[in-house]
This record gives structure tokens, sequence and C-alpha cells, in this order.
């Protein structure tokens, strides 16, 4: 295990082996395996280009044989930071593939975040675009190295700059080499992703071909993934959703065609679903709100498909509901962490599940603890801390010693930091322990809030945060993001969830409408930026005398 990482005791890698959750395969093999069994199958389609298996497996053969020229070598970091495409899945199976370690930033990332992940990774290279979304990915490298010694190497998707290179010379290099080192132990960390909050710069998540190559196959299985199916990569590739939860890599697993779609509102997405005639799309909550309200559906053929998958974010149920109504599918849940557990809803689980539920694990060797902040363990149907242990979670952050005693029990638990329930073996997420408003000792749920909130006939999107008080500690600010020609007081908000009989302690007590929500990287509210402009807004308009 490289240096900095937590592996897995020997008694549960053992097991882990045993029970067959473990099989002595690498992310690079997955590929050849599929390419040997489907060589002429349509592997991905990225605009015009569209690649077999085989063609898909060359080209990476060729760009590893390239990128191990420039000096790159086993468990060396690099930080990749390549836009959505058939670049971006050829050069991190190409990385795999000689045993260079990815470290996965997101297309939003800036000097700052990438400085960040290159010092705690110890990164030898940095891969980006040259331009894109009118920035300049290039210029800002020549900054990361100036303070990053151990960057030797620039390679850049598109036009090189002075001392960086172009990734498609690398191509052409392997083209010349024909050959790249020996495979790396299945064993071994294969990438690193990012730890997905939304305050503070993230955390290095080491993971192993042989772990997360288990967990996307057994999302893949829960998503009905197969030979058939084709899957829509609309949101970031470099995010674990559109990874491996199942993502990119549970489709080549699979067999199945990636159709990476060039964006995500409606007018893009719908008619890529009927050109190419996808049958599992993977969405997030804001999307959902903004292609519910389209005015395109009965314009384009949508009826290919078969699965409608969310995640990063519960979506309430009267917006799964009408998911299935609207795109005449199956609504599928999927709550899970970059760190590792995966939950999802079945495709033939009751509707009432469906609606409700934020799945089950999926596998047998996922070990779940709900708990009290005592950590004593609580019955089934009260709401806990999540705790969980398994074949593909995590035992601990990349150099994150001091971090690691907070996030993770004695006994290996990693604490997830989410407030569940579990019934029959499902997980009903209740939210953030992090995400609680303390109101002169009551405790306020956000979601449960926000549920009721996306309930209101003008309301499109809604986030609760806690705004400071003086005599309280905190109470509640409800952020909301209207329907078209809508409006809306605060009065009428409380009047509507007095209606919905909830505790008036619960109610917001200010209210912000907003055009947008401030999200992060990896498609997340930036609740702490919400709370601090409620904050700032208290501020201004409380008087300066009376200021504490």
């Amino acid at each position: 295990m490289l240096e900095g990482c937590v592996a897995w005791p020997e008694e549960f890698a053992r097991r882990y082996r045993a029970e067959g959750y473990w099989e002595d395969v690498t992310l690079f093999e997955v590929l050849c395996r599929t390419a040997a069994q489907f060589p002429d199958k349509l592997a991905v389609v990225d605009g015009a280009r569209r690649v077999s298996y085989v063609q898909l497996r060359g080209d990476v053969e060729r760009l590893a044989a390239g990128l191990s020229s420039l000096g790159l070598r086993a468990q060396e970091r690099v930080v990749f930071q390549l836009d959505n495409g058939l670049e971006l899945i050829e050069t991190f199976f190409a990385l795999t593939r000689i045993g260079v370690i990815p470290v996965l930033a997101l297309p939003a990332h800036r000097k700052t975040e990438i400085a960040h992940f290159a010092r705690a990774a110890g990164a030898v290279a940095l891969l980006i675009p040259d331009l894109a979304r009118q920035f300049d990915y290039r210029a800002m490298a020549n900054e990361v190295v100036a303070e990053c010694p151990s960057i030797r190497n620039v390679i850049v998707s598109g036009q090189a700059g002075a001392r960086q290179t172009a990734l498609a010379d690398l191509f052409e290099t392997g083209n010349a080499a024909r050959a790249g080192p020996a495979l790396p132990h299945a064993e071994e960390v294969a990438l690193m992703l990012l730890s997905g909050g939304t305050t503070g710069l993230p955390k290095l998540i080491p993971r192993t071909h042989t772990d997360y190559i288990y967990g996307s196959r057994q999302s893949a299985k829960a998503a009905g993934f197969g030979p058939d199916t084709v899957y829509l990569a609309l949101l970031p590739i470099a995010h674990n959703y559109t990874l491996g939860a199942p993502g990119v890599l549970g489709a080549i697993a699979s067999g199945a065609t990636t159709v990476v779609s060039p964006g995500t509102a409606a007018d893009v997405v719908f008619p890529l679903i009927e050109r190419e005639r996808v049958s599992v799309l993977c969405a997030a909550v804001p999307l959902v709100a903004r292609w519910l309200g389209s005015d395109l559906f009965g314009r384009h053929d949508l009826g290919s498909l078969k699965v409608f998958m969310n995640g990063g974010a519960k979506l309430v149920p009267e917006l799964r509901q009408r998911v299935e109504e609207r795109f005449q599918c199956i609504y599928q849940e999927s709550f899970g962490t970059a760190e590792g557990l995966l939950n999802m809803t079945r495709l033939d689980d009751p509707l009432k599940v469906r609606m409700n539920s934020s799945g089950r694990p999926v596998s047998d060797g996922d070990e779940i603890r709900i708990v009290d902040p005592s950590g004593h363990e609580l019955p089934d149907g009260q709401p806990g801390e999540l705790l969980v242990r398994g074949p593909y979670t995590i035992r601990g952050y990349y150099k994150g010693s001091e971090i690691n005693k907070a996030g993770f029990t004695a006994d290996g638990f990693y604490r997830m930091g989410d407030i569940v329930r579990k019934v029959d073996g499902y997980l009903y997420l209740e939210g953030r322990i992090k995400d609680l408003i303390n109101r002169g000792g009551e405790k306020i749920s956000c979601e449960e809030i926000e549920n009721h909130l996306l309930a209101h006939p003008s309301i499109e999107s809604a986030c609760i945060v806690a705004m400071p008080d003086p005599v309280f500690g905190e109470k509640a600010c409800a952020f909301a993001i209207l329907r078209q020609d809508c409006g809306l007081t605060l009065d009428e908000v409380r009047s509507f969830l007095q209606a919905r009989g909830i505790a008036r302690f619960k109610m917001p007590e200010r209210l912000e409408l907003v055009a947008e929500f401030p999200i992060s990287p990896a498609g997340k509210i930036l609740r702490a930026s919400l709370r601090a402009a409620a904050a700032e807004k208290l501020r201004q308009e409380t008087p300066a005398g009376s200021r504490p």
C-alpha cells in the first residue's frame, strides 16, 4: 500500500478475497476483458467520435506508453483535471494502466484547490485542458508549478504552452514505443477521489483497483447495466458518481455504451437521449427540478429511457413521482460517498420504497451501524449517525492521520456524517449532522423543512441554513428559487408550512429569494456561502450601536 494510506487489516483482506468481493484484476484489465468479449461493440460516443471497445483499448495502450516515456512511474501522483469526453476516459485508463495515480480534480477547480491537491498528493504532473469556458488552465498551471516544486510535467489537452506537453503528442510517442511497463498490482492504490464536503478544501480519498472495481460492479448490477445499456454521462466524469457509481466504469465493466453529453440543459440532453437511444440517465437534484419544468416534453422521443437515477443529494418524493410520470421510466435513488458505501433503491422495489427511501447497500459485505451521539447502536426506525465498514469503504484518508481520528472509529467504521433511519434493511436519509439548526436547544433538520418547501407550487428549489440570533443562537433562514412568474412572501411560506402540520419552531424566520444557489465543483449547494450571506444581511440591517 502507498505510504500515507491506511490498508485494510489482513484479516479483513483475507475475508474479502475469500468471499469473492476482491478479485485480482486492475482497471485496465476490466477494459481488456470487455474488449475481448465485445471487440466491435460501441464503447464511447463523444460528439462525432465513436469508438469500439477494441479501438478504446488500443488508444489506451498507446497513450500509456507515451505517458511512460515522460518518466511517469507507478504510484506517482498526477493532478487530473480534464473536461468530460473520450480523451478523459482514455487518459484515466492509460494512467491506471502504468500504475500512475490520478488525483481527480474537477474542471471548476482553480489555483487554490489545484495547488492544495498537488501539495497534499506530492504530485509530479498536472493534466489540464488548454482553454475552457473562457478560462486559461495553462496560465493557472504555471502559477501552480511555481508553488509546487514536486511537479515535473504539465500535460495539456489541446494546445500546450511553453515548457508544457501536448497530450496528442503522447499518442504519437506511444505509437513509436508500442510497449508499456508491467501492470500494477490489483490491491495498489489506483486513483484518488476528493471528499465531497461543502466546506473547506477536500481531503484525498485513496481507492484501490480491487475495491473500486467491486463497488462499481455492484452498483452497475443494482442499476441493471448490461451489454444493451446506453449510459448518458452528463455530470463531471471525474466525480465518483459519474466515474464509478456505477458511472463510466460500471458501463465498461458491463459491456455497455457510454454517451458523453456536451451539456446539462434540457435542450441538449433530450435530443441526445432520442438520437443515441439512451437507456440510463444519472442526474442530480438541481438538474431534475430544471428538467421537470421544461417545455420540451413531447418534442423528443424519450421512450428508450428505462432508468432515471438521482444522486448527490436526496430527491423529495414529490419530484420522484413527477420524474416517473414525465419521463415514463423507473426512478432510482442513489445515496453514497466517494469514501465507499453505495446505497441504491432497486428497480423492482415497491413504489413506496422507490419514492421514499435512500436505498440499501449494494453489497452483502457492507456493515452498517446507526448510533446515538454516545456511540450506542440504535434499533431500527430510530434516527442516528450512519457508520459503515466494508470491502470498498476506505480505512483512512491519504496522509490524514489527525483527520482519521475523528472520521473513523477505533474498529474501522467510517463516520459518514449523515443522520439516517434503517427500516427493513433500507436507509432513510434524515439530513447531515452539520445541517441541523440549534434554535435554543430545539434541533431543526434542514432537509425536513426543505422537503416541505419543495411541495409548494411556487418553489422550484429550496435550501434551509442557520442564521445567527442573539437570543436563540440560531434560527432558520430559507433561500428559495421560484418558478417562473411566481412570487412568495415569508408569511405565505409560514402559512403553507403551518397547513402541513409542522412545529412552529421549525418554520423559517427569514426568506431570501435568489436566482440560483452557489454550487460546489461536485454539484452540491454551498451551504456555508448561504449561511455567510444570511449573516451578512443581518449585520447590515442591525444598527451599529445595537450590535454585540
